[in-house]
């Protein structure tokens, strides 16, 4: 056959690294260049943006993220459904000129958060706790935990504009995200052209992360794990990449052909299971290791405010957040918008108070059990910096010390996570490719056939340059999206106030009654 024969050529990694290292060396810099800390440790330039806009929307909204955390919750359960009826209020009613009056999309509030979750939830959250602890030791846990509840502002504000700001075809397809909220809402504030220059700029980022963080690496890593644990070093297929490469992009295939609807279909059922899975997973190495819980949370205390543990906290996010392909929670990156901008509502605001939940189940959650198994295990030293590679097998020494097959429930675990991660980004590219290139039929099966081989080529290289790349185009996102946010602010507050307003009422309607 022809392709195992150029997948498994011995040159592939040469070529991969030549084609992305040499022609993009001046981007990769450009955007991973460091602000220095310290000798050794330096934070990107892009990250520090990316805090500051959440530590600023966090004010600008009055805590948003923690003021309407319960009434988030509440939304995704339907318990607000009744706003989305025209009849509800009298205040409804007289919004009939709103361009939003009329339920529109294609999937549930449940359904936009686990597909944006599917994409948030995967390496970073096992191999990338890791990497922030052998950096910055059990203190930088807490700074996970920080930046994880500041990024829930951010994903508020850029959810809400992608719902404001879509466009739904005949068909009731829906496409949006940042690329049209940059052009249209900028427009509305007299920026036509920067606008329109910032939309496309974030769509070829996006399309070229998600070939590669949202793809390549998601099957590059998980094909590592199912190989040390499931595969036998003297196995014929050992060294294959290709065909776990080629039985996913099979299966991500069939999924993603269905588009936005199928890939919620999926994911809505996934993401439970592979998060409740992993979850139990940790609970039971820690219900074996209570006694030493008490322990842990006073070094992740005590290690907080430790020079090392504030570094490595930072540091680590970026790693574990934005470094490394899924990302812990992608706030102000603006992927996530895309798939909450399908999401069935008259009321752009209730879906950017759904997306806040996000960070938390991601970072504030996941990340903090992962970081807390890791310490009581014993299984990171502080101050021996580690890959990502060898990230994901710490993790899966330290659930193996608490019953020996864990390892494997793990393996699965990865390969669902990159699973559902890769059906996600698939989404998020073809967006922006349909954004460029026309909403044709034609136009999205080209995508999705060139996301499907980059699949296969994932899985079968080591991608050292590839992920640099990748890198680059996921933290480029961020420069339009965050110009965007800031200037459409005010835009978000005027929305967050009429479905406050909306829900006051039917709740007011309802006690009379």
């Amino acid at each position: 056959m022809v392709i195992p024969f150029i997948i498994s050529e011995q040159n592939l990694d040469e070529r991969i690294d030549q084609v992305f290292g040499d022609a993009t060396c001046w981007f990769v810099d450009a955007i991973l260049a460091q602000i220095p800390i310290t000798e050794s440790v330096g934070i990107p330039w892009v990250l520090i943006i990316l805090l500051g806009g959440a530590g600023y929307f966090t004010f600008y909204f009055r805590f948003v993220n923690i003021r309407s955390f319960y009434t988030a919750i509440q939304v995704v359960r339907g318990k607000y459904d009744t706003v989305e009826n025209k009849e509800a209020s009298t205040a409804i009613s007289k919004e009939k000129k709103h361009k939003s009056t009329s339920v529109k999309g294609e999937v549930s509030h449940f359904q936009a958060l686990t597909t944006a979750v599917s994409a948030t939830v995967g390496l970073g959250n096992i191999a990338g706790v890791a990497i922030a602890l052998s950096i910055g030791g059990a203190g930088a846990t807490l700074w996970m935990m920080v930046i994880g509840v500041l990024g829930m502002s951010s994903k508020f504000v850029e959810c809400t504009l992608g719902v404001r700001y879509r466009e739904i075809d005949t068909d009731g397809k829906v496409f949006g995200g940042p690329m049209y909220y940059l052009s249209k809402g900028l427009q509305e504030k007299g920026y036509t052209k920067l606008g329109k220059v910032l939309a496309v700029l974030f769509a070829i980022m996006c399309i070229g992360g998600s070939f590669g963080g949202g793809n390549m690496f998601q099957i590059n890593q998980a094909y590592k794990l199912f190989e040390y644990v499931v595969i036998s070093e003297n196995a014929a297929i050992h060294g294959q990449g290709w065909i776990f490469g080629l039985i996913m992009a099979i299966l991500v295939g069939v999924v993603i052909i269905g588009g936005i609807k199928k890939i919620a279909s999926v994911t809505d059922k996934i993401v439970p299971f592979m998060v409740l899975t992993y979850i139990l997973a940790v609970l039971i190495v820690l219900g074996l290791n209570s006694a030493a819980i008490p322990d842990a949370f006073r070094a992740i205390w005590h290690g907080a405010f430790h020079p090392q543990g504030v570094i490595g906290g930072f540091v680590g996010v970026l790693i574990q957040g934005f470094r490394r392909g899924a990302f812990s929670n992608e706030a102000g990156i603006g992927s996530a918008s895309i798939a909450h901008s399908a999401v069935k509502t008259r009321f752009p605001a209730s879906e950017g108070l759904v997306a806040l939940l996000e960070p938390f189940i991601d970072t504030v959650v996941v990340c903090t059990m992962t970081a807390l198994v890791l310490i009581i295990t014993g299984q990171v030293d502080a101050g021996t910096e580690i890959n990502f590679e060898q990230g994901v097998l710490l993790t899966s020494s330290a659930l193996e010390s608490g019953i020996s097959w864990f390892p494997y429930i793990l393996t699965i675990a990865v390969m669902l996570f990159a699973f559902s991660s890769m059906i996600s980004w698939s989404y998020y590219g073809y967006q922006s490719w349909s954004y460029l290139f026309g909403r044709s039929k034609r136009t999205e099966y080209v995508y999705k056939f060139i996301f499907c081989c980059f699949t296969v080529i994932g899985a079968a290289a080591t991608l050292n340059a590839v992920t640099d790349f990748s890198d680059a185009m996921i933290f480029a996102m961020m420069v339009p999206n965050m110009i965007g946010l800031f200037l459409l602010s005010s835009k978000v507050m005027q929305e967050l106030k009429r479905y406050k307003e909306n829900i006051a009422n039917i709740e007011m309607k309802s006690n009379q009654n």
